[in-house]
C-alpha cells in the first residue's frame, strides 16, 4: 500500500514539475512585459515591483506593429482558411476510401515538413522574384497554404479514420449522399480532433519566422518579424519591450482557439440536432 501511495505521489511530482516547466516561462514572461528595465537586469529577481503599461505603449504605439498584425491576421488566416478547405475532404477521402496510394500520399504529405524552412525559403524567394510577387500577401498566403494543407492532411487522416463506418453506412441507407455524410455526419464526430488540426495549423503558420523573414522586406512583413526588430545590439537590449511584444503576439492565437472551438461546436450541434 505504502509502495502504491509512494508511486501516486512519485507521479504526481513529475506531473508538477512538468507543468511547473510549462507554465512558469509563460508567466515570467507576461511579468517582465510589466516592469522597467532597471526591475528586469536586477540580480536578484523581483517579484514585487511598481507594474507599468510603458512597454505595451511602446508596442501598440507603432505603425509598423499595427501593419505587421493586419498582415499576420490576412496571411495566417486565409492560409489556414484555403488549407482546411481542401485539405479535410482530401483527408476524408485518404481515411475513408484507401487505395494502395493511400500510405504514399500521406508520407508525401508529411515529407513537407521534412525539409529545414531554409531549404523551401530560399527556391520560393527565386519563384517569387521571377513572378514579381516578392514581399506580397499573395506570395505569403500561397507559401503558408503549403504549410497548412500538409499539417491539417496529417492530423485529420486519423481523425476520420476514427468514425465508425456503421453510422456512415446507416446515414447511406437513409438516402444521404456523400457530401452529406461529409458534412453531417463525419465533420461532427471528428470535429474534436479537427479543431485541434486547424488550430495547430494556425499556430504553426502565426509563429512561423524564418521564411516570412527571407520572403518579406517590407510590404508584407508578418508580426514576429516586427517583433524581433524592435530588439537592439548590445547592453541596452529593451526587455521589457520584447516581452511586451512576445505577449501581444500570442494573444491573437488564444483568441482565435476559442473562437473557433466555440463557433465549430455550437455549428456541429445544430446539425446533429
Amino acid at each position: 500500500m505504502s509502495n502504491r501511495r509512494l508511486g501516486r505521489f512519485a507521479g504526481k511530482a513529475v506531473l508538477g514539475l512538468a507543468a511547473f516547466s510549462a507554465v512558469f516561462p509563460v508567466f515570467w514572461t507576461t511579468l517582465n512585459a510589466f516592469k522597467n528595465r532597471v526591475d528586469i537586469v536586477t540580480p536578484v529577481p523581483m517579484f514585487f515591483f511598481t507594474p507599468t503599461l510603458d512597454n505595451f505603449a511602446y508596442v501598440l504605439g507603432r505603425e509598423s506593429v499595427f501593419a505587421g498584425l493586419v498582415n499576420s491576421l490576412v496571411i495566417s488566416g486565409l492560409a489556414v482558411l484555403i488549407g482546411a478547405v481542401l485539405g479535410l475532404p482530401a483527408a476524408y477521402a485518404i481515411a475513408r476510401y484507401p487505395n494502395r496510394w493511400a500510405k504514399d500520399i500521406q508520407f508525401f504529405v508529411l515529407s513537407l515538413r521534412f525539409l529545414p524552412p531554409v531549404a523551401v525559403a530560399i527556391p520560393l524567394m527565386v519563384i517569387w522574384l521571377d513572378f514579381g510577387f516578392y514581399d506580397t500577401r499573395l506570395s505569403m498566403v500561397v507559401t503558408y497554404t503549403l504549410l497548412t494543407l500538409a499539417t491539417v492532411v496529417w492530423l485529420s487522416v486519423p481523425a476520420f479514420a476514427r468514425v465508425p463506418k456503421e453510422v456512415e453506412e446507416a446515414a447511406r441507407v437513409d438516402g444521404y449522399g456523400p457530401f452529406s455524410i461529409f458534412f453531417l455526419i463525419a465533420l461532427p464526430i471528428a470535429s474534436r480532433s479537427l479543431i485541434g488540426a486547424v488550430a495547430f495549423s494556425f499556430v504553426l503558420v502565426w509563429n512561423e519566422f524564418l521564411i516570412a523573414l527571407m520572403l518579406t522586406t517590407s510590404d508584407a512583413k508578418t508580426l514576429p518579424i516586427v517583433a524581433s526588430e524592435l530588439t537592439q545590439l548590445g547592453r541596452d537590449v529593451p526587455w521589457g519591450i520584447l516581452n511586451a511584444s512576445v505577449v501581444l503576439l500570442s494573444i491573437p492565437p488564444l483568441l482565435f482557439i476559442g473562437v473557433l472551438s466555440g463557433m465549430l461546436n455550437s455549428a456541429f450541434k445544430r446539425k446533429s440536432s
